[in-house]
């Protein structure tokens, strides 16, 4: 009996110590991120306009590590943009899926952010791609820049409309 009792509490030990390390939302950095996310991107989506293009690049350090499951790897800021400019801009657009948006802290450093967009064609308006994403954001003299960037799991939308 004493054996079942120490090894249930154990088990509560562990499972407390547990639910501890679960990082606790930071409301702040969270409003932060997402005021970042759709700032990079509203230039993103209007990048046919070079001061928009610019201002899109101005977002990312100049030794961004940018790695996209089908397109490979870019290594600087040039060509990152260099990419987006030939591939994405005048082409389509990106969306973030509502909610999916995840900020969290990295001590002395900056943020993680993680979440999920959709692909919509300028053209036609049709969403039919969505990824995952994860981008890792540099704070230094109250500025924030991307530093690492991966886009991921690109699939159909379940929902192209």
């Amino acid at each position: 009996m004493h054996a079942f009792s120490f090894a249930a509490t154990l088990l509560m030990l562990s499972v407390t110590a547990t639910a501890s390390l679960r990082p606790v939302e930071d409301h702040a950095l969270s409003t932060t991120i997402a005021a970042l996310d759709t700032a990079v991107f509203d230039a993103f989506n209007r990048c046919t306009d070079p001061a928009q293009l610019a201002r899109h690049a101005g977002y990312f350090a100049e030794d961004v590590e940018f790695y996209h499951d089908t397109g490979g790897v870019t290594w600087t800021r040039d060509a990152m943009i260099d990419s987006t400019r030939k591939h994405a801009c005048g082409h389509y657009t990106r969306a973030l899926v509502p909610g999916s948006l995840r900020a969290y802290p990295i001590q002395g450093f900056g943020a993680i952010s993680q979440g999920t967009h959709r692909f919509c064609q300028t053209d036609t308006g049709r969403c039919e791609g969505e990824a995952d994403f994860t981008m890792v954001w540099r704070q230094r003299d109250g500025q924030w820049t991307v530093t690492r960037v991966l886009s991921y799991g690109h699939r159909p939308n379940p929902d192209p409309s």
